[in-house]
């Protein structure tokens, strides 16, 4: 999550009452910092705990002064406004109805931001900011391109200026020279703006390119954290290491099989004791049937296994200089 304010320093907690569905999931916003969700899960595990759990919401929200509010009940207009979201496909985010500048000015009709002559400049100004031509607004989001409605999905979020866009799959529909640009554009846009960003993606390219730091999910769950370097040069936690190893890569002998993952994700409704990932795991012991304790280390480094981490500390462990290592 890029955060531009050096003087601001939030938190997005989401909790669900059934802890075996979506456990804790806490994510800082500091300044200079970019986390990104890399995984299975993400999106898809909030996805399923909404659906079958309506009442789940994000309950602690410390940003800018709001402190445990609740963004889905009435009243909360101005803390909507901060946070917005650019969706995995432009094409059913976006009205078939409205014109691209109808679309980029609806929240901020429905926020009430201004008179409406200073709504329609403010829309006009977005679609500028992400690169479209000002006479793409009269156009309908069939006419346009894949690149150019993904677009258009930006600049629909930054209209409201949030401080947060969530980012869900932004590149996943477009092929390699468009995905290129939309990453291009978010870095471009990241270093410009005071907000920050939280890309959830499985693209690892996209990752590398624009994040600082990353935090990589498997079903529903964080099971490491770290910078950009510490996760792709020294990752810590088998299912890191085993996305990494399935990516093809331009120093590999030509006749290497590329490894993959065994097995399936697990059912999110229906998930295994223990650890999440044991299942598929190369490196799984019995002792993976229990709950993974979480190690951390001084520099903000973290992974959820049994395997020990690096210069880490058991979570909550006394430092005595023998476990940790």
């Amino acid at each position: 999550m890029a955060n531009k304010n050096p003087g601001s320093e939030g938190k997005i907690l989401l909790v669900d009452d059934d802890p075996g569905l979506l456990r804790l999931l806490s994510i800082r916003l500091r300044a200079e910092g970019y986390e990104v969700e890399a995984a299975e899960s993400g999106m898809a595990a909030l996805n399923a705990a909404t659906r079958n759990h309506p009442d789940l919401v994000i309950s602690d929200l410390k940003m800018d002064g709001m402190d445990g509010i609740d963004l889905l009940g009435p009243g909360r207009r101005p803390a909507r406004r901060r946070i917005q979201a650019v969706f995995q496909d432009p094409l059913a985010a976006l009205s078939p109805r409205r014109t691209v500048l109808q679309s980029v000015r609806e929240p901020l009709d429905h926020l009430r931001l201004g008179a409406p002559s200073v709504r329609r400049a403010d829309a006009a100004r977005a679609l500028e900011t992400v690169g479209l031509e000002p006479q793409l607004g009269e156009r309908y989001p069939h006419e346009l391109s894949g690149g150019q409605r993904q677009r258009v999905a930006i600049a629909r979020a930054l209209g409201a200026r949030p401080r947060v866009v969530i980012a869900d799959e932004p590149t996943s529909a477009l092929d390699v020279t468009v995905q290129a640009q939309i990453t291009e554009l978010v870095g471009r846009l990241r270093a410009q703006t005071r907000m920050s960003i939280i890309l959830i993606t499985h693209d690892l390219a996209a990752v590398a390119e624009v994040s600082d730091r990353i935090i990589v999910m498997y079903a529903g769950e964080m099971v490491e954290t770290g910078t950009v370097d510490d996760i792709f040069y020294r990752p810590q936690h088998p299912y890191t290491r085993g996305l990494l190893a399935s990516v093809p890569r331009l120093d590999r002998v030509f006749d290497d099989e590329l490894q993959t993952i065994p097995g399936n994700p697990p059912n999110l409704l229906e998930l295994p004791s223990g650890c999440r990932f044991r299942d598929r795991c190369s490196e799984a012991m019995e002792e993976c049937r229990n709950r993974p304790p979480m190690w951390r280390s001084e520099d903000g480094r973290a992974s959820r296994c049994f395997l020990p981490m690096e210069g880490g500390q058991i979570e909550g462990a006394e430092p005595d200089g023998g476990d940790g290592g």
